[in-house]
């Protein structure tokens, strides 16, 4: 993914961003956990997008990609024709961190307004410049060439509303993998995510978890 980012689409876009802030660099690398962003250092001048490993193991499976964003806007706005697969999740997720990256160039990211009109015009024009297809396509190239299947059946998602259903406040719950595993209890149930407050050694953090990545603690 970070290969593809690097020449698919900040080749491209370099000149471009250096012309706005000149000696700006792009550096993408892999972390460990789910977390998956984009950062600038205005010291250094580095764009670093980070891919998190577990955010990519989660878009391999049907019920761990239903709480994903990437999911709800290939969904919602229509992107590789409102098909989810695990391809077109990873290729989407590589526009939407990019997206991140001429936003803040275009000093279009606010504090407290991310996902605004301005990042859904610049990830909407990635997708219709055909970028996002290039990406996916160089995604399924190198897995191929690295003998990686890169699924591109279509998933079956469960309907929220049915995972939803079977959580509560108060329900103590598990998220997350080992080493990184964490527990906490409900105390607020949202549209699509619960609010859980950590518990144990986890106690005195707040957590916003998918519904799809919990599962009751035992």
């Amino acid at each position: 993914m970070g290969a593809a980012t690097e020449a698919i689409l900040w080749g491209p876009a370099r000149e471009w961003v250096q012309n706005r802030n000149p000696g700006s660099e792009l550096k993408c690398r892999a972390g460990s956990g789910q977390a998956t962003y984009h950062k600038f250092d205005p010291h250094s001048r580095r764009h670093t997008i980070t891919y998190g490993r577990q955010m990519v193991m989660a878009k391999f499976g049907g019920a761990s990609s239903q709480g994903w964003l990437s999911t709800r806007e290939i969904q919602g706005r229509d992107y590789f024709d409102g098909e989810v697969s695990t391809c077109n999740l990873l290729a989407h997720t590589c526009c939407h961190e990019f997206a991140h990256l001429l936003q803040n160039v275009s000093g279009e990211r606010l504090h407290g307004s991310v996902h605004n009109a301005a990042f859904y015009r610049i990830l909407d024009e990635l997708h219709a410049s055909a970028g996002a297809a290039a990406v996916r396509a160089f995604l399924l190239e190198k897995s191929r060439q690295q003998g990686i299947e890169l699924p591109q059946s279509i998933m079956a998602l469960v309907d929220v509303r049915d995972q939803m259903a079977r959580f509560a406040v108060g329900d103590t719950v598990q998220f997350g993998h080992a080493p990184r595993q964490r527990e906490g209890r409900i105390i607020r149930v949202n549209r699509r995510t619960c609010t859980v407050q950590g518990t144990g050694r986890w106690r005195g953090a707040r957590y916003r978890v998918p519904v799809s990545m919990m599962r009751h603690s035992r």
